[in-house]
């Protein structure tokens, strides 16, 4: 058995426009890189972090958490050492502290022969994402571990569906270069929300999950709407609206926040449609000063994965 192994932890993007808390996907292309060993020393060390000034006390950090939380599930004499190259930006808005938690958890398992699975994996990794969050959800992890679209019907017990979706799908990001806090932009977000409101956005939900499984671009184009939570993010985030004006004037199916913010995410059918979107919102940030970058991806449905 290996004592040592390397994987790419992917992007994830949560909520999707009307599935806050519940619903995300997984991006192909975007991740950040982790090597986790077994190491004779019992317990857990962070031993090598680059990319961004994160703690390396494995109880301060996302990845550290969640892997003390698999590690007190396990009896063994050994310990393990995590080393980090971090991708994807601390307060992004596409999982970056999912990406890290899922990459403990997993590489762990890995080395351990397989004994957890998928869904017990998600459960340790929410210990080290509440860290981040100060609450505990999966809409990232879930995706990053499961792959594709994923579901979160359940924390408490966890139930996670995986979702299908269709071939030529494709994701556009912008991430303008400024920080939003998870826990921040949670805080801002109303504690309750009218009865009109919740029926609008459980039927833009219910048939978003019924365009992804039938490939109906048309209907998930229709049902890319949030009538909750972006009209209180989108206030966070430079030039939002004229994105979004943009994205769907270019033939974007659909636009929303990404997560948290301050990425948002553009979904398109077909390449062609996605690198055009990618022109358009490139033009709305490259007249202000605000730095920024972009991204285009498949869904990616394998999740997580080892790499040499």
């Amino acid at each position: 058995m290996k004592n040592e192994i390397k994987i790419f932890s992917p992007a994830t993007v949560a909520n999707v426009a009307c599935g806050f808390d519940v619903l995300g996907f997984c991006l192909d292309n975007i991740g950040d890189e982790m090597l986790i060993r077994k190491t004779n020393k019992k317990g857990i060390f962070i031993t090598k972090i680059e990319g961004f000034d994160l703690p390396m006390d494995a109880e301060l950090n996302v990845a550290g958490v969640s892997a003390l939380a698999m590690y007190e599930a396990l009896n063994v004499d050994y310990g393990f050492e995590i080393e980090i190259c971090k991708n994807i930006k601390p307060g992004s808005g596409i999982g970056s502290s999912a990406a890290s938690a899922v990459g403990s958890v997993f590489g762990m398992n890995e080395l351990l022969g397989k004994p957890f699975s998928k869904t017990q994996l998600t459960e340790f990794a929410i210990k080290g994402e509440a860290l981040a969050s100060k609450c505990e959800h999966a809409d990232n992890l879930a995706p990053a571990i499961f792959g594709g679209f994923t579901l979160v019907k359940s924390v408490s017990p966890l139930e996670i569906l995986e979702i299908p979706s269709p071939d030529d799908l494709y994701v556009t990001i912008i991430h303008p270069q400024i920080e939003i806090k998870t826990s921040e932009a949670r805080a801002i977000l109303p504690k309750e929300v009218s009865l009109q409101s919740a029926i609008t956005q459980w039927a833009n939900f219910g048939s978003l999950i019924h365009g992804l499984h039938t490939s109906n671009y048309e209907l998930i184009s229709k049902s890319l709407h949030d009538v909750i939570i972006e009209p209180h993010r989108s206030k966070l985030i430079p030039y939002y609206n004229e994105v979004k004006m943009e994205a769907l004037k270019t033939g974007a199916l659909g636009c929303g926040i990404s997560g948290s913010g301050p990425s948002i995410f553009s979904l398109s059918k077909g390449l062609e449609n996605a690198k055009n979107v990618e022109d358009a919102i490139k033009n709305v940030y490259s007249k202000a000063d605000i730095k920024f970058d972009t991204y285009r991806s498949r869904i990616n449905t394998e999740g997580i994965k080892i790499i040499n």
